[in-house]
């Protein structure tokens, strides 16, 4: 879909130099822009790429505007920070490419006893068992299963292959991609004196805080009793484990690969890089910073965790930086 400056310049108070009539279809690097392409320039490293760029529009912050405008083929949106604005403007570009659907398509399965809003669309090959409850708005892509009792807040988007099992709770305006599975039961296994073990029940569920994404492929198990909470506004990335009974704080992002044993509790607002490992019952303080393979085997408290930690066992980052300073010539000596 085509859309015009004075569209994407209103959508952000910018500041039009140009055509405000000139039309863009796609999103692209301001060094191998064309025509219908519309590009952004936040660093000073591709400022000489303005000059020569061929886009139809660039986003500019303020700070990189070249003072002979002029010269510039592109028409020119002039907001304070691009790259905050680009994020704004893949936001507009995506909700005007996609129109929601609604109905329930042929071949899907709703249970009679189940609850569906308004303008809630559910793909074929879906189930939705009893007693469940949909909110309005809400996207139920093909091959998904919700099972019984589970409640989904509203204009939630499911993509294919979801599976919420049964009791557990969505909130609104999440995103759950491909191949998530929410509510698997817990790593939970008592031995016996025959070496053999034996499963424990996992009674309780998982519960799922508004405005949370989550990546394909991630799976959070049910609590063993009471529930696996994952807040308002947290980020999961593709293939993760949350274990059960753990906690993820508000607004907090973790990339892919990592892994959160039963019973841990990690703050808000903290920030977890790929593959890292966090052992079970302890506890990582709000805005911690943890980089990518890092292994947390003991709880880190907010004083030391938004200083970052690093390494296996986790250790503060500065730490760890002087001491492989020395570890990377052992085998030298």
């Amino acid at each position: 879909m085509e859309v015009t400056a004075k569209v994407i310049a209103e959508h952000f108070n910018g500041e039009i130099i140009g055509n405000p009539e000139t039309k863009v279809s796609q999103v692209a690097r301001i060094e191998s822009g064309k025509p219908h392409n519309i590009c952004f320039l936040a660093n000073p490293k591709y400022q000489k790429y303005l000059l020569e760029s061929n886009a139809g529009i660039v986003i500019v912050s303020r700070k990189l505007l070249p003072e002979d405008c002029s010269s510039v083929k592109p028409t020119m949106i002039v907001v304070e920070d691009a790259y905050q604005a680009v994020a704004s403007l893949l936001d507009l570009l995506n909700s005007l490419k996609k129109s929601k659907k609604s109905g329930r398509a042929f071949l899907s399965y709703r249970a009679m006893s189940s609850k569906i809003g308004k303008g809630v669309y559910v793909g074929r090959f879906s189930y939705i068992g009893s007693k469940s409850k949909i909110g309005n708005g809400t996207q139920i892509y093909p091959q998904v299963y919700i099972g019984k009792d589970v409640t989904v807040g509203e204009n939630v988007i499911i993509y294919p292959g979801v599976k919420i099992y049964d009791g557990c709770i969505i909130g609104n305006n999440c995103i759950l991609h491909a191949n998530v599975v929410i509510g698997s039961d817990g790593f939970g296994f008592a031995p016996t004196q025959d070496g053999s073990y034996k499963k424990i029940p996992q009674t309780g569920n998982v519960v799922v805080e508004d405005d949370v994404e989550i990546g394909s492929n991630t799976v959070i198990d049910r609590a063993t009793m009471g529930s696996t909470i994952v807040k308002k506004g947290v980020k999961l990335d593709n293939l993760i484990q949350v274990a059960h009974n753990v906690e993820i704080g508000e607004n907090t992002v973790i990339a892919a690969q990592s892994g959160i044993a039963g019973s841990s509790k990690i703050g808000k607002n903290c920030m977890f890089g790929g593959q890292v490992g966090v052992a079970g019952h302890i506890s990582v303080g709000d805005g911690t910073q943890v980089a990518a393979q890092a292994g947390i085997q003991g709880s880190i408290s907010s004083e030391v965790g938004k200083k970052g930690i690093a390494g296996t066992p986790a250790i503060d980052y500065q730490t760890y930086m002087r001491s492989y300073v020395k570890f990377k010539h052992l085998a030298d000596k």
